[in-house]
């Protein structure tokens, strides 16, 4: 197993792990746009995607943005989103270690806390990410989406 950091070179193998993160999404935008929006990442001191590779394949991936903050001493938080591990290849601990490399790079940071939502309702899931140090009941999120 080796956990490091995305390049540009891994979009592709990204992109068809992400088919497994949720049974219908929006279509890949332009490859120019998709271009366009990494280049912001890899300008980011504060973006970082993850990922877990046995051998040359891409089975477990997320992503962290690490937020600069005004309050608690300005001390950072993070924000990790789109954990996805490839259908064949769980309950074999690669999404422990991914959300594990996050955490560690957002400690390094100084974040005094990072957050991740769910949108799975099922149980195994809210075990998976209890397992991995996240607490469910500290906190109540609220989302918003724009009207479409």
């Amino acid at each position: 197993m080796n956990i490091r950091h995305l390049t540009r070179q891994d979009l592709p193998a990204l992109f068809a792990l992400y088919e497994y993160l949720h049974a219908t999404d929006s279509p890949l935008p332009a490859p120019q746009d998709v271009s366009a929006v990494w280049d912001v990442v890899e300008k980011s001191d504060g973006i970082r995607y993850f990922g877990v590779f046995i051998g040359n394949m891409l089975v477990s991936s997320c992503t962290i943005t690490v937020i600069p903050n005004l309050t608690r001493s300005c001390r950072p938080y993070g924000v990790i989103e789109n954990v996805v591990t490839h259908a064949s290849h769980r309950k074999h601990g690669y999404g422990t270690a991914v959300l594990q490399s996050a955490l560690t790079h957002a400690w390094a940071l100084g974040c005094y806390k990072v957050m991740l939502l769910t949108g799975r309702k099922d149980e195994a899931v809210f075990r998976f990410y209890q397992s991995a140090g996240f607490d469910s009941q500290s906190k109540q999120a609220f989302l918003a989406k724009p009207d479409h």
